[in-house]
């Protein structure tokens, strides 16, 4: 007797429209990489040091056997005359 009349809705729809997002907090580099970050600096120092090096001892050798190969080269020429 006394119902009251609900209003006409739409049905919602079947299959979601929206999908959920699953939001993580992303790491903080900082406080991760901190106890790490000493180490890693030295082992690339040593590297960059120590790469420099062999390419300084390596452009010495060419130059040590260029050096050879024309001091051979007059020493022989000298020796024909």
């Amino acid at each position: 007797m006394f119902r009251p009349k609900l209003p006409d809705v739409p049905a919602p729809p079947s299959t979601p429209t929206h999908q959920p997002q699953h939001h993580y907090p992303a790491p903080t580099a900082g406080r991760l990489l901190s106890p790490y970050a000493g180490p890693v600096a030295a082992v690339l120092a040593g590297g960059v040091v120590l790469t420099a090096l062999l390419a300084a001892v390596a452009i010495t050798a060419i130059s040590v056997a260029i050096a050879a190969v024309v001091l051979r080269s007059l020493l022989n020429n000298a020796n024909r005359r």
